[in-house]
């Protein structure tokens, strides 16, 4: 094998502490806090930050101020289980608010239930793949992630000013928040209008949470989903206003194109250009790895059939959760889904999920493997998942609504599945570097998705509540392409044409060689979200160019990571207020655009010093 020549950190021989009340308390904890942060986000932006790199940063602050002799493979654990929160939060997010724009909201018990069972089954179906995956492809599969986590946790004495910088990037956040939403300083959303481009706009959505998401994703991403909102905003907007046809009124708006504005083209065109994009996207990216998925699969089932057998010893790097618990588990929470009173889903739903969440599964950790979490695209494969199954249920003349809820329920089983398999990959990954136990990180995980489950149930009803789900504020973009995609199959009303653009244009980047599913997203977007998540990404591109310290680039992620943090949390806040009726004065003292923007572009030169600081 290749791996015979690989040591990990920690001797297989040597027992170590791993699961113990401090990591598992302190995991949840965050777990808990990267749930609502990363819930918060999805839903402004459709983007998630990663939460394993930050978590373990913060343990080994956090664990030395508290505990003396704390073993390495604690923090690992730590961090194993925080990122449940960020994974269960991709997972409801990007799916759950559908079914609320589809006129079907399910009760915070019925969020709990489809998050957590799909959560289980995605650690479940990860167990047979890690041996190849993360042992037999070490070499092959990077995991930038889980590689860059376990050299944070190696590196045990990281200073506690790198840790420091998380807190700042919160206080920072918090204070521009209150400045924007609460005191109303200036505006959170200045707009300048291009006569010149038919009155097209430029727009900027000044929150810190786009600005460190923008420095986490990193320059190059960041500015193709840019070069997506400006082709969709200055490029096909207006064409359309310069050739819109008179009175005609095209499918699928209402009025006719004279009447609408930039914002309304966008919202009922553009979005379907965009849908088309990401969907050609996520099928090259499948396409790219499927050889290495079939060779996952394959010898994933060898395994479950050897599995049977007498056991040999087996070192304690090597010990999963044994395959009879797997497929107990997995029977268990199936037979529950079918069963279970008031679920929607039929026979025919099960089984799919079932054969397209598995196949899924190892689709997802394959793609981590390669490109990270951040860019691993997740909302193309539910929307694969769910694709194939209204496809099916039209071929079957199930064209009821019963059946549009049932697809749509399933699609939220399998997107939380897939989206913890991805984050479990990165986290054995992690531990397969620093020598933990297998089957205590699996434990760790399917403990973990208990509470984070609970509270994105209330984090979704308070911010549907507070700003409304599909709202300018949180338009929540995987969810309504997801509804949209689903409804316009089952009723027939796709507006094929706007697809298929969408699909040429992402093959012409593809041919182009720019990331297709980034630029698709940037034309699927609000222009005010990408233009603020590109000056993040300008200013990890100029840090990067300017240090040449790893400390101080990881001192950004952390300052970045607070500021999404710290934005979320006062975002929830203000969203509490909102909901119990409180409201803020609307009209800001400073109504100049420009004060705005300049307000803006200053908070995101403060990463200049903040690694600056941090650089040796």
């Amino acid at each position: 094998m290749h791996h015979d020549s690989f040591k990990p950190h920690i001797a297989s021989e040597q027992s170590v502490l791993e699961v113990t009340f401090r990591s598992m308390g302190l995991g949840i904890v965050f777990g808990v806090l990267f749930a609502v942060a990363n819930a918060y986000l999805a839903l402004k932006v459709g983007q998630t930050i990663s939460a394993s790199i930050p978590a373990a940063i913060m343990s080994v602050a956090i664990l030395r101020l508290f505990g003396r002799n704390v073993s390495i493979l604690e923090h690992n654990i730590v961090q194993t289980v925080a990122s449940v929160g960020e994974a269960l939060a991709a997972g409801v997010v990007f799916t759950i608010p559908a079914l609320i724009l589809l006129g079907e909201p399910p009760s915070i018990g019925r969020v709990f239930l489809l998050s957590s069972l799909g959560g289980v089954l995605g650690v479940l179906f990860m167990i047979p793949m890690r041996r190849f995956l993360i042992v037999e492809e070490h070499h092959k599969l990077p995991y930038p992630e889980g590689t860059a986590c376990a050299e944070i946790l190696k590196a045990h004495n990281t200073s506690k000013g790198v840790a420091v910088r998380a807190l700042w990037g919160a206080i920072v956040a918090g204070g521009y928040r209150l400045c924007t939403d609460v005191f109303h300083l200036c505006k959170e959303v200045p707009v300048i209008g291009l006569k010149f481009l038919e009155n097209s706009l430029v727009t900027i959505e000044t929150t810190p949470a786009l600005l460190g998401v923008g420095y986490i994703v990193g320059m190059r991403t960041t500015v193709c989903v840019f070069a997506g909102g400006a082709t969709a905003w200055w490029v096909i907007i207006p064409l359309i206003k310069v050739f819109g046809l008179g009175d005609l009124i095209i499918y699928p708006s209402d009025v006719p194109i004279y009447e609408m504005d930039a914002t309304m083209i966008w919202n009922r065109y553009i979005r379907y250009i965009g849908a088309g994009a990401m969907g050609v996207g996520g099928l090259i990216s499948l396409c790219r790895i499927l050889p290495l998925l079939f060779r996952t699969l394959h010898l994933s089932v060898q395994e479950l059939k050897a599995g049977f057998h007498a056991k040999v010893h087996i070192p304690r790097t090597e010990k999963d959760i044994s395959l009879s618990w797997l497929i107990l588990g997995s029977l268990g929470i199936i037979l529950f889904l079918l069963f279970f009173p008031g679920m929607p889903m039929n026979l025919l739903t099960i089984v799919l999920l079932v054969i397209l969440g598995f196949f899924f599964t190892g689709v997802t950790a394959v793609t981590v493997g390669i490109v990270g979490s951040s860019s691993n695209p997740v909302s193309g494969m539910t929307l694969t998942t769910l694709l194939i199954t209204c496809l099916l249920f039209v071929f079957l003349g199930w064209t009821e609504r019963i059946y549009l809820i049932a697809a749509m329920t399933m699609g939220c089983v399998a997107c939380s599945a897939i989206c913890m398999a991805g984050t479990t990959a990165q986290d054995l990954k992690t531990g397969f570097l620093l020598g933990a136990t297998p089957r205590s990180q699996q434990v760790a995980e399917i403990v973990g998705v208990i509470l984070p489950s609970i509270v994105l149930g209330y984090t979704l009803y308070l911010m549907n509540q507070a700003y409304g789900i599909g709202s300018a504020e949180m338009p929540a973009p995987q969810a309504t392409l997801l509804a949209m995609v689903a409804e316009g199959v089952m009723s027939g009303g796709l507006p094929l044409p706007l697809i298929t653009i969408g699909v040429v244009l992402g093959l012409v980047m593809w041919m182009l060689r720019v990331p297709i599913l980034p630029f698709g997203l940037g034309v699927y977007l609000p222009l005010s979200l990408t233009t603020a998540m590109m000056i993040g990404g300008l200013m990890r591109g100029y840090v990067d160019r300017t240090n040449v310290s790893p400390t101080a680039s990881e001192g950004g992620i952390l300052f970045a990571a607070g500021l999404v943090g710290g934005d979320a949390c006062i975002g929830i806040i203000i969203a509490l207020l909102a909901a119990s009726g409180y409201h803020f004065g609307a009209e800001p003292l400073l109504s100049s655009a420009w004060i705005s923007i300049a307000a803006f572009i200053g908070m995101a030169l403060l990463f200049i010093p903040v690694v600056r600081r941090n650089a040796p």
